[in-house]
């Protein structure tokens, strides 16, 4: 498939959004950063706010009609894609009110008991969130490389992973008591994230395609060459359905994917426990996320619409 820019930037901020917010949750649920560190938990909110509205922003660069949006909602009963239409507005109030709660609590007001409530209605909405992302694309199963519970958890695991790399080094800056446990937590995700990762390009590599050339044309003659794509020019098909990258740039870009994305933060994190340094969790979460864009651009690129084979990709 063709990796469009927008939904590349948009399932890769909101997953720092969701993983962000989570990551706070879990920082007042266990107690790292302190009940009356309403700065840490206030800031923190609104970070994770501005990754959701960001991701929700490049989304609208992918529609052909952005003023009919809001029509994206209307199949919520059947469609994954509504669904997180729907879902994404909720996730974003509940970041609002988890921060509005944090402020009440701020200015002398018992805010703690309402802003951990709060909190574990608006962690059910962001792992909803993440099941609504990821089987988007499971669910296609004409789209072998994606028709995979390991398609969610790729999401989930990454997203949750990005958004603890930047609570720990947000904590650094103002909680440094919270910083140690969340680095801890987001080397545990990142490992999971990494096994799952493996598991699902593991898995790419033993599809057997249903559809052959045979198949694709109506004729069963087993020798069968192609010689050209059909069209003199261009067209749709050749354009959305093909990224038009050669096999060496995609097995590149997934190498060094995985190094940004798993091997250089976790480097960085590790040396960070032994002698931290204030500039650290900030490159190691920027590392992160250069990484994801280029594995969420592998992600869709390798994904072999059946329409291809009729029309020669490689």
């Amino acid at each position: 498939m063709k990796p469009a820019l927008s939904v590349i930037l948009l399932t890769t901020l909101i997953g720092v959004g969701q993983g962000m917010f989570i990551a706070l949750y879990c920082a007042e649920l266990l107690d790292w950063a302190g009940s009356d560190n309403r700065v840490f938990f206030l800031n923190g909110a609104l970070a994770a706010l501005g990754f959701l509205v960001a991701g929700l922003a490049a989304s609208f660069f992918h529609l052909g009609r952005p003023e009919r949006a809001w029509r994206a909602a209307a199949m919520w009963r059947t469609s994954w894609l509504s669904r997180e239409a729907i879902v994404l507005p909720i996730a974003m109030v509940m970041v609002v009110a988890y921060a509005i709660s944090h402020y009440v609590g701020y200015l002398g007001s018992d805010g703690n008991v309402l802003s951990l409530s709060i909190g574990a209605v608006g962690v059910l909405v962001m792992l909803m969130l993440f099941l609504c992302t990821g089987m988007i694309y499971a669910c296609i199963r004409f789209l072998q490389e994606w028709a995979s519970p390991l398609t969610v958890a790729n999401f989930t695991f990454l997203g949750l992973a990005s958004g603890f790399f930047l609570a720990a080094a947000h904590a650094a800056e103002y909680a440094p008591e919270a910083a140690d446990p969340l680095t801890y937590a987001t080397l545990a995700l990142l490992s999971i994230a990494f096994l799952f990762k493996l598991a699902s390009l593991w898995r790419n590599t033993q599809i057997k395609p249903k559809s052959n050339l045979q198949s694709a044309i109506g004729i069963r003659h087993s020798k069968i060459t192609q010689q050209a794509v059909g069209f003199m020019g261009g067209s749709f098909n050749t354009r959305e359905f093909f990224h038009g990258k050669s096999r060496r740039v995609l097995d590149t870009v997934s190498k060094l994917s995985f190094v940004l994305v798993f091997l250089s933060p976790a480097i960085l994190i590790a040396a960070g426990l032994i002698a931290p340094a204030p500039w650290i969790p900030m490159t190691a979460f920027t590392c992160h996320c250069l990484g994801l864009l280029l594995e969420r651009w592998h992600f869709f690129a390798q994904a072999n619409h059946p329409q291809n084979l009729y029309y020669q990709s490689d």
